[in-house]
Protein backbone atom coordinates (compact mmCIF):
# COMPACT_ATOMS: atom_id res chain seq x y z
CA UNK A 1 0.00 0.00 0.00
CA UNK A 2 1.33 3.27 -0.95
CA UNK A 3 0.77 6.47 0.45
CA UNK A 4 1.52 10.10 -1.15
CA UNK A 5 1.30 13.41 1.34
CA UNK A 6 0.72 16.90 0.15
CA UNK A 7 -0.54 19.48 2.57
CA UNK A 8 -0.36 22.76 4.15
CA UNK A 9 -2.11 23.74 7.60
CA UNK A 10 -1.53 27.13 9.20
CA UNK A 11 -2.19 27.21 12.68
CA UNK A 12 -1.70 30.61 14.13
CA UNK A 13 1.85 31.82 13.55
CA UNK A 14 2.69 27.86 12.91
CA UNK A 15 2.41 26.42 9.27
CA UNK A 16 2.81 22.71 8.21
CA UNK A 17 4.25 22.37 4.90
CA UNK A 18 4.61 18.93 3.97
CA UNK A 19 5.15 16.50 1.33
CA UNK A 20 6.41 12.71 1.05
CA UNK A 21 5.51 9.18 -0.25
CA UNK A 22 5.98 5.85 0.72
CA UNK A 23 5.35 2.32 -0.21
CA UNK A 24 5.48 -0.70 1.51
CA UNK A 25 7.82 0.30 3.64
CA UNK A 26 8.03 1.99 7.03
CA UNK A 27 8.63 5.64 7.13
CA UNK A 28 9.46 8.14 9.91
CA UNK A 29 8.75 11.43 10.48
CA UNK A 30 11.43 12.18 12.71
CA UNK A 31 11.78 15.57 14.23
CA UNK A 32 11.86 17.89 17.65
CA UNK A 33 8.94 18.30 19.54
CA UNK A 34 6.26 21.05 18.09
CA UNK A 35 7.67 20.72 14.79
CA UNK A 36 4.34 18.81 12.77
CA UNK A 37 5.34 15.59 13.25
CA UNK A 38 1.69 14.19 14.79
CA UNK A 39 -0.45 16.98 13.34
CA UNK A 40 0.46 15.27 9.79
CA UNK A 41 -0.65 12.05 11.12
CA UNK A 42 -4.17 13.69 12.35
CA UNK A 43 -4.16 15.28 8.82
CA UNK A 44 -3.92 12.03 7.20
CA UNK A 45 -6.28 10.20 9.56
CA UNK A 46 -8.48 12.66 8.87
CA UNK A 47 -8.91 14.39 12.68
CA UNK A 48 -7.16 17.60 11.58
CA UNK A 49 -8.24 18.99 7.81
CA UNK A 50 -5.75 20.53 6.00
CA UNK A 51 -6.18 24.01 4.31
CA UNK A 52 -5.02 22.79 0.93
CA UNK A 53 -3.27 19.62 -1.03
CA UNK A 54 -3.67 16.41 -1.64
CA UNK A 55 -3.25 12.31 0.37
CA UNK A 56 -3.83 9.39 -1.33
CA UNK A 57 -3.54 6.11 -0.52
CA UNK A 58 -3.09 3.03 -2.39
CA UNK A 59 -4.92 4.81 -5.32
CA UNK A 60 -7.62 6.10 -3.48
CA UNK A 61 -7.99 10.05 -2.88
CA UNK A 62 -8.60 10.43 0.96
CA UNK A 63 -8.41 14.45 0.80
CA UNK A 64 -8.18 17.15 -2.45
CA UNK A 65 -8.87 20.46 -1.48
CA UNK A 66 -9.12 21.31 -5.23
CA UNK A 67 -11.25 18.54 -5.96
CA UNK A 68 -13.25 19.42 -3.11
CA UNK A 69 -12.61 15.27 -1.33
CA UNK A 70 -12.29 15.10 2.36
CA UNK A 71 -13.67 11.56 3.51
CA UNK A 72 -14.37 11.26 7.02
CA UNK A 73 -12.10 9.44 9.25
CA UNK A 74 -14.20 5.87 9.08
CA UNK A 75 -13.60 6.02 5.67
CA UNK A 76 -10.16 6.17 5.20
CA UNK A 77 -9.23 2.73 6.63
CA UNK A 78 -5.74 3.89 8.20
CA UNK A 79 -4.59 3.19 12.06
CA UNK A 80 -3.57 5.32 14.82
CA UNK A 81 -1.89 4.53 17.15
CA UNK A 82 -1.21 7.56 19.79
CA UNK A 83 1.20 7.56 22.12
CA UNK A 84 -1.15 6.68 25.29
CA UNK A 85 -2.41 4.21 23.31
CA UNK A 86 -5.77 5.24 23.57
CA UNK A 87 -7.73 2.26 24.86
CA UNK A 88 -11.31 1.60 26.10
CA UNK A 89 -10.38 1.71 29.95
CA UNK A 90 -13.75 0.15 31.14
CA UNK A 91 -13.56 -2.26 28.32
CA UNK A 92 -11.85 -5.60 28.35
CA UNK A 93 -9.02 -6.58 26.03
CA UNK A 94 -11.36 -8.68 24.21
CA UNK A 95 -14.19 -5.81 23.73
CA UNK A 96 -11.42 -2.92 23.01
CA UNK A 97 -10.60 -5.73 19.99
CA UNK A 98 -14.34 -6.22 19.08
CA UNK A 99 -15.28 -2.50 18.78
CA UNK A 100 -13.06 -2.87 16.09
CA UNK A 101 -14.61 -6.43 14.81
CA UNK A 102 -17.44 -4.74 14.43
CA UNK A 103 -16.59 -1.60 12.17
CA UNK A 104 -15.65 -4.51 9.14
CA UNK A 105 -17.47 -5.68 6.88
CA UNK A 106 -17.35 -9.25 5.60
CA UNK A 107 -16.03 -10.55 8.54
CA UNK A 108 -18.50 -13.83 8.89
CA UNK A 109 -16.93 -15.71 11.84
CA UNK A 110 -15.91 -12.96 14.37
CA UNK A 111 -15.07 -15.26 17.07
CA UNK A 112 -12.64 -16.95 14.64
CA UNK A 113 -11.08 -13.87 13.61
CA UNK A 114 -10.22 -12.63 17.50
CA UNK A 115 -8.70 -15.75 18.33
CA UNK A 116 -6.57 -15.37 15.45
CA UNK A 117 -5.54 -12.00 16.54
CA UNK A 118 -5.39 -12.67 20.27
CA UNK A 119 -3.05 -15.07 19.20
CA UNK A 120 -0.95 -13.63 16.66
CA UNK A 121 -0.19 -10.53 19.39
CA UNK A 122 0.46 -12.96 21.88
CA UNK A 123 -2.71 -11.85 24.03
CA UNK A 124 -4.27 -15.51 24.53
CA UNK A 125 -5.73 -15.50 28.03
CA UNK A 126 -5.35 -11.40 28.67
CA UNK A 127 -9.09 -11.49 27.07
CA UNK A 128 -11.11 -10.39 29.99
CA UNK A 129 -8.18 -7.90 31.37
CA UNK A 130 -8.52 -4.89 31.63
CA UNK A 131 -6.36 -1.84 30.14
CA UNK A 132 -5.35 -0.71 33.55
CA UNK A 133 -4.76 -4.69 34.80
CA UNK A 134 -2.25 -4.31 31.61
CA UNK A 135 1.92 -3.85 31.24
CA UNK A 136 2.85 -0.97 28.71
CA UNK A 137 3.97 -3.42 26.67
CA UNK A 138 1.19 -5.08 26.22
CA UNK A 139 -1.24 -2.48 26.45
CA UNK A 140 0.72 -1.57 23.26
CA UNK A 141 -0.02 -4.77 21.58
CA UNK A 142 -3.78 -4.28 22.26
CA UNK A 143 -3.67 -1.34 20.68
CA UNK A 144 -2.17 -2.80 17.48
CA UNK A 145 -4.26 -5.52 17.39
CA UNK A 146 -7.27 -3.56 17.74
CA UNK A 147 -5.58 -1.23 14.32
CA UNK A 148 -4.83 -4.54 12.55
CA UNK A 149 -8.61 -5.79 13.58
CA UNK A 150 -9.64 -3.06 11.32
CA UNK A 151 -7.64 -4.06 7.81
CA UNK A 152 -5.85 -0.88 7.58
CA UNK A 153 -4.45 0.37 4.35
CA UNK A 154 -1.61 1.80 6.31
CA UNK A 155 -0.54 2.38 9.87
CA UNK A 156 0.68 5.32 11.95
CA UNK A 157 2.73 4.95 14.96
CA UNK A 158 2.92 8.30 17.22
CA UNK A 159 5.65 8.20 19.82
CA UNK A 160 4.90 4.11 20.60
CA UNK A 161 7.56 3.94 22.79
CA UNK A 162 7.79 7.60 24.69
CA UNK A 163 6.51 6.59 27.58
CA UNK A 164 7.76 3.43 28.41
CA UNK A 165 11.21 3.11 30.78
CA UNK A 166 14.38 2.18 29.15
CA UNK A 167 13.79 -2.04 30.35
CA UNK A 168 10.22 -1.99 29.02
CA UNK A 169 11.15 0.08 25.87
CA UNK A 170 13.72 -2.50 24.44
CA UNK A 171 11.71 -4.97 24.94
CA UNK A 172 8.23 -3.39 23.58
CA UNK A 173 10.63 -2.55 20.54
CA UNK A 174 11.67 -6.16 19.64
CA UNK A 175 7.63 -7.41 20.17
CA UNK A 176 7.16 -3.84 18.04
CA UNK A 177 9.80 -4.85 15.40
CA UNK A 178 8.19 -8.53 14.67
CA UNK A 179 4.77 -6.86 14.47
CA UNK A 180 5.57 -4.53 11.66
CA UNK A 181 7.31 -7.15 9.67
CA UNK A 182 4.79 -9.03 9.63
CA UNK A 183 2.59 -5.67 8.17
CA UNK A 184 2.58 -6.21 4.37
CA UNK A 185 2.01 -2.58 3.57
CA UNK A 186 3.54 1.06 4.84
CA UNK A 187 4.15 2.48 7.80
CA UNK A 188 4.69 5.97 9.36
CA UNK A 189 6.63 6.41 12.47
CA UNK A 190 7.03 9.28 14.25
CA UNK A 191 9.97 10.14 16.34
CA UNK A 192 12.23 11.71 17.52
CA UNK A 193 14.82 9.16 18.64
CA UNK A 194 16.85 8.73 16.19
CA UNK A 195 17.99 5.00 17.49
CA UNK A 196 14.69 3.85 17.39
CA UNK A 197 14.64 5.40 14.04
CA UNK A 198 17.68 3.70 12.85
CA UNK A 199 16.45 0.22 14.26
CA UNK A 200 12.96 -0.07 12.93
CA UNK A 201 12.77 1.89 9.81
CA UNK A 202 13.83 2.07 6.31
CA UNK A 203 13.70 5.95 5.17
CA UNK A 204 13.16 8.79 7.00
CA UNK A 205 11.61 12.44 6.02
CA UNK A 206 12.84 15.19 8.95
CA UNK A 207 9.97 17.44 9.62
CA UNK A 208 11.68 20.77 10.69
CA UNK A 209 9.83 23.62 12.10
CA UNK A 210 6.68 22.59 9.78
CA UNK A 211 8.26 22.09 6.76
CA UNK A 212 9.64 18.21 5.09
CA UNK A 213 12.95 17.93 4.07
CA UNK A 214 13.67 14.84 1.15
CA UNK A 215 12.84 11.65 2.19
CA UNK A 216 16.08 9.84 2.36
CA UNK A 217 17.32 6.37 3.36
CA UNK A 218 18.45 4.98 6.29
CA UNK A 219 21.90 4.81 5.26
CA UNK A 220 21.77 7.92 3.70
CA UNK A 221 20.59 10.16 6.47
CA UNK A 222 23.32 8.90 8.89
CA UNK A 223 26.23 8.47 6.75
CA UNK A 224 25.33 11.39 4.49
CA UNK A 225 22.70 13.99 6.06
CA UNK A 226 22.36 16.71 3.54
CA UNK A 227 21.26 19.93 5.65
CA UNK A 228 22.10 21.19 8.87
CA UNK A 229 18.57 20.41 10.36
CA UNK A 230 19.51 16.57 9.23
CA UNK A 231 22.95 16.16 10.82
CA UNK A 232 20.97 17.75 14.24
CA UNK A 233 18.70 15.10 14.31
CA UNK A 234 20.81 12.38 12.85
CA UNK A 235 23.16 13.36 15.86
CA UNK A 236 26.18 15.04 14.76
CA UNK A 237 27.65 16.92 16.96
CA UNK A 238 30.04 19.55 15.58
CA UNK A 239 29.27 22.24 12.70
CA UNK A 240 31.34 25.25 11.28
CA UNK A 241 29.75 27.53 8.89
CA UNK A 242 32.82 27.34 5.53
CA UNK A 243 34.16 29.48 3.54
CA UNK A 244 35.15 27.44 -0.12
CA UNK A 245 38.51 27.48 -1.48
CA UNK A 246 38.75 24.77 -3.62
CA UNK A 247 37.04 21.88 -5.21
CA UNK A 248 37.79 19.74 -1.72
CA UNK A 249 39.57 22.91 0.63
CA UNK A 250 37.55 25.12 2.98
CA UNK A 251 38.13 27.28 6.22
CA UNK A 252 36.16 26.28 8.89
CA UNK A 253 35.26 29.92 9.95
CA UNK A 254 33.88 28.64 13.53
CA UNK A 255 37.53 26.71 14.19
CA UNK A 256 39.75 28.98 12.60
CA UNK A 257 41.14 26.30 10.50
CA UNK A 258 41.65 25.28 6.74
CA UNK A 259 40.60 21.84 5.76
CA UNK A 260 39.85 19.42 3.36
CA UNK A 261 37.32 16.85 2.80
CA UNK A 262 37.41 13.35 0.83
CA UNK A 263 34.15 14.80 -1.13
CA UNK A 264 33.92 17.69 -3.26
CA UNK A 265 32.37 20.64 -1.31
CA UNK A 266 28.71 21.66 -3.23
CA UNK A 267 28.83 25.52 -4.01
CA UNK A 268 25.08 26.34 -2.10
CA UNK A 269 27.27 23.99 1.05
CA UNK A 270 27.23 26.83 3.79
CA UNK A 271 28.20 24.32 6.43
CA UNK A 272 29.99 21.03 7.48
CA UNK A 273 29.61 18.71 10.50
CA UNK A 274 31.45 16.29 11.71
CA UNK A 275 30.43 13.46 14.56
CA UNK A 276 32.11 13.29 17.87
CA UNK A 277 33.22 9.61 17.85
CA UNK A 278 35.36 10.80 14.16
CA UNK A 279 37.19 13.58 15.69
CA UNK A 280 40.70 12.15 16.73
CA UNK A 281 43.93 13.03 18.95
CA UNK A 282 46.54 14.27 17.10
CA UNK A 283 50.18 12.91 17.08
CA UNK A 284 53.26 13.91 16.50
CA UNK A 285 54.08 12.81 12.99
CA UNK A 286 50.50 12.89 11.67
CA UNK A 287 50.90 13.73 8.03
CA UNK A 288 46.85 14.78 8.01
CA UNK A 289 46.52 18.42 6.90
CA UNK A 290 43.27 18.60 9.21
CA UNK A 291 44.85 19.49 12.31
CA UNK A 292 42.85 21.91 15.24
CA UNK A 293 44.77 23.07 18.08
CA UNK A 294 42.39 23.85 20.86
CA UNK A 295 42.40 24.65 25.06
CA UNK A 296 40.30 21.35 27.02
CA UNK A 297 37.54 23.11 28.34
CA UNK A 298 36.05 19.79 29.73
CA UNK A 299 36.95 15.95 29.78
CA UNK A 300 33.82 13.58 31.51
CA UNK A 301 34.87 9.95 31.95
CA UNK A 302 31.97 7.56 31.55
CA UNK A 303 32.30 4.19 32.27
CA UNK A 304 34.02 2.57 28.93
CA UNK A 305 34.41 5.96 27.49
CA UNK A 306 35.52 9.46 27.50
CA UNK A 307 34.24 12.94 26.04
CA UNK A 308 35.97 16.06 25.15
CA UNK A 309 34.84 19.53 24.99
CA UNK A 310 37.41 21.48 23.38
CA UNK A 311 37.56 25.00 22.02
CA UNK A 312 39.96 26.02 18.78
CA UNK A 313 42.43 28.85 19.95
CA UNK A 314 41.31 31.97 18.77
CA UNK A 315 37.54 30.81 17.97
CA UNK A 316 34.64 32.77 20.27
CA UNK A 317 33.53 30.52 23.23
CA UNK A 318 29.56 32.34 23.47
CA UNK A 319 29.23 30.67 19.34
CA UNK A 320 27.36 27.55 19.45
CA UNK A 321 29.64 26.33 16.22
CA UNK A 322 33.02 27.28 17.90
CA UNK A 323 33.21 24.15 20.03
CA UNK A 324 34.41 20.56 18.85
CA UNK A 325 33.35 17.67 20.89
CA UNK A 326 35.62 14.21 20.90
CA UNK A 327 34.30 10.78 22.25
CA UNK A 328 36.67 8.16 22.60
CA UNK A 329 35.99 4.68 23.70
CA UNK A 330 38.93 4.93 25.93
CA UNK A 331 42.08 7.61 26.21
CA UNK A 332 45.70 5.76 26.06
CA UNK A 333 48.22 8.61 27.19
CA UNK A 334 48.84 11.29 29.54
CA UNK A 335 46.14 12.22 31.69
CA UNK A 336 44.14 15.34 30.24
CA UNK A 337 42.93 17.76 32.29
CA UNK A 338 41.16 21.16 31.53
CA UNK A 339 42.99 23.89 30.52
CA UNK A 340 45.26 21.96 28.48
CA UNK A 341 45.99 22.52 24.98
CA UNK A 342 45.33 19.55 22.73
CA UNK A 343 45.62 19.73 18.81
CA UNK A 344 42.91 17.48 16.97
CA UNK A 345 42.65 15.57 13.57
CA UNK A 346 38.97 15.87 11.60
CA UNK A 347 40.03 13.37 9.14
CA UNK A 348 38.78 14.04 5.56
CA UNK A 349 36.35 11.38 5.15
CA UNK A 350 34.44 11.99 8.47
CA UNK A 351 33.61 15.80 6.62
CA UNK A 352 29.99 15.96 5.80
CA UNK A 353 29.14 19.28 3.42
CA UNK A 354 25.51 20.68 4.69
CA UNK A 355 23.42 23.38 3.53
CA UNK A 356 21.25 25.52 5.99
CA UNK A 357 17.59 25.29 5.84
CA UNK A 358 15.14 27.66 7.78
CA UNK A 359 13.93 27.41 11.61
CA UNK A 360 17.20 25.34 12.21
CA UNK A 361 16.84 27.23 16.10
CA UNK A 362 13.52 24.83 15.90
CA UNK A 363 15.43 22.17 16.43
CA UNK A 364 16.53 23.36 19.94
CA UNK A 365 13.23 23.94 20.96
Amino acid sequence: MSIYVKIRKKFGNFVLNTEFEADNEILALLGSSGSGKSMTLKCIAGVIKPDEGRIVVDGETLFDSDKNINLSPQERHVGLLFQNYALFPNMTVEQNLCSALRRCDGQNNRKERLELILDSYYLTGLEKHYPGQLSGGQQQRVALARIMASDPKIIMLDEPLSALDSYLRWQVERELAEILSKFKGTTLYVSHNRDEVYRLCHKVCVINGGHSEKVSTIDDFFNAPSTLASAFLSGCKNYSRIEKQSNDTFQALDWHANLKSAVSIPDDATYIGVRAHSVLPFYDGDESQNKVTCRVLEVRNDLFSVAFTLLPLDANPKNEFGLIRMELPSFKGETVQAGDIMAVKIPEDAIMPLLKRENYRKLKD
